[in-house]
């Protein structure tokens, strides 16, 4: 009994300290986030970099020491917006019967990180799962490479690039009617990614209508290719491709990520660091300039983003405030990263990961949130815990605090794929375990009703104040979070 006695003493103060994470606060918060004022943090905006501001300068007065640039808790990534030149791009093919292919008809340049220019290469069909490859790829450096496949995205688009290649051409079966809606989406103006270099093989999309007569007079046979599932590499009697290649910049600009970390009190562990991740950016303001969807409802065109990410971004700022009264303080480090670009395609978290505050390899875990502020009342769903011991983790911090009626649940929507669409994925990728919280979606989601009143603060609390738990857990235990092998090959390995 009297051991029981010194270890609830030894609670009180810790729980005490998650109890500061308020309904009060959070409401709060996300009723400054997620004003209309703010309108919907579009990335990039003046109001993403209010929202930048606001946080930096919480953390500023929390004691937190900066983890931005220059020695601030900003870190900024450029951003350019460019719009391809279909009127002055064209393609053509030498050997064989020859053919010239015209640009919005018969293909479209898919990938704005490139330099206007002349881009040649001799044409090879690659068929098959790409992870399977076993021919000698280094031989197609400079090859133009028709992919029987309709988009190329993460591990099988670093694969590819890193076979060196030209240009790369993907095949698209859409009809008329949803090609011409391809060719008009890929005219407008659009941002490049800030996370990869410009100067990467051109990519090109080319209708299988327009492509299979050429490629069955070279001796390729496109539908095979489709259906094959052995990895092969076909050249086509040195027939070349050349590409007239067009491109203007649009606009300069930049957006922000927020950093702030809390040193770790052992002269060891401090150098390890646990990091609590969420996007303080939403989709705009419905209309062009806006993205997810998101239609104006009425007079409202504000899509104000309090669930999706308010609810996280406020919950790591709680978090850390948390954190910040701990006496003593945790072991390890922790990194309290708000992130922007998450909805144009996780673009803050890939260049925080690839310029981080700390190196990777010192980060044992990403807590991410992104939206836990609706739904049901009693259970949170962490995704990815079944790939680590850090889910083993969550279920004994979660039952060891039944006051807080919140139950850590397994991913319910596999299909889904949520563990590869937020930003704990550019983090997984690098080798760090994670878990992603998340409450599932809702008819608001990407909607302009997805609004503060909405917010559910006192449930958001018990999970906020359960990932605290988790975060104290995992900044003090004895030893880093482990993978499950099999999860490590599979996301890491063949990443």
């Amino acid at each position: 009994m009297f051991a029981f006695l010194l270890l609830l003493q030894a609670q009180a103060p810790l729980q005490r300290t998650a109890q500061t994470i308020s309904p009060d606060d959070i409401r709060r918060r996300i009723g400054i986030i997620a004003d209309d004022s703010m309108r919907g943090r579009d990335t990039p905006s003046p109001e993403l970099d209010k929202v930048a501001q606001y946080i930096a300068g919480e953390y500023r007065r929390l004691g937190l020491k900066p983890g931005g640039d220059r020695g601030g808790f900003i870190q900024r990534y450029s951003i350019d917006r460019v719009r391809v030149l279909g009127d002055s791009s064209a393609a053509f093919v030498h050997g064989g019967a020859g053919a010239t292919l015209k640009y919005g008809t018969d293909f479209i340049l898919a990938d704005n990180m490139f330099e206007s220019g002349d881009y040649a290469g001799e044409i090879v069909l690659v068929s098959g799962p790409l992870a399977a490859a076993t021919a000698d790829t280094a031989a197609l450096a400079g090859k133009m490479l028709v992919l029987a496949i309709p988009r190329l995205r993460g591990a099988d688009r670093d694969r590819v690039f890193g076979w060196k290649p030209s240009g790369i051409l993907l095949l698209a079966n859409a009809p008329d009617s949803g090609w011409a809606q391809i060719v008009s989406r890929n005219n407008r103006p659009q941002m490049r990614n800030p996370s990869r270099d410009v100067g990467g093989p051109l990519t090109l999309v080319i209708r299988a209508s327009s492509l299979a007569p050429l490629l069955a007079s070279l001796g390729g046979n496109p539908a095979a290719a489709q259906g094959a599932t052995t990895f092969s590499v076909k050249p086509l009697g040195g027939a070349q491709l050349h590409v007239h290649a067009r491109i203007d910049p649009v606009e300069k600009n930049s957006a922000p990520n927020v950093v702030g970390i809390l040193e770790g009190s052992d002269p060891v562990l401090k150098n390890e660091y646990v990091v609590f991740s969420a996007h303080m950016d939403h989709v705009g303001v419905a209309g062009p300039r806006g993205s997810g969807g998101c239609r104006a409802q009425g007079a409202d065109s504000i899509c104000n983003g309090a669930d999706d990410d308010g609810s996280g971004t406020v919950a790591v700022v709680e978090i850390a405030e948390a954190f910040a009264r701990l006496n003593p303080r945790p072991k390890r480090s922790v990194i309290f990263l708000n992130v922007s670009g998450e909805e144009k395609g996780l673009w803050g978290s890939e260049y925080f990961s690839n310029h981080p505050a700390a190196p990777m390899t010192n980060i044992v875990a990403d807590l991410n949130i992104d939206m836990i502020g609706r739904n049901w009342k009693d259970t949170i769903v962490a995704i990815g815990k079944e790939h680590s011991d850090l889910g083993a983790t969550l279920n004994r911090v979660g039952a060891a605090h039944p006051e807080l009626n919140m139950r850590p649940i397994d991913d319910i929507w596999p299909d889904e794929n949520f563990y590869f669409r937020s930003d704990h994925y550019n983090f997984a990728r690098k080798g760090v375990p994670i878990l992603f919280f998340f409450n599932g979606t809702h008819p608001d989601y990407h909607r302009v009703s997805d609004s503060p009143d909405k917010i559910d603060a006192e449930k958001e609390s018990r999970v906020a104040q359960l990932i605290f738990y988790l975060g104290v857990d995992v900044a003090n235990a004895a030893e880093r979070p482990k993978w499950n092998p099999d999860s490590y090959k599979r996301i890491v390995v063949g990443n």
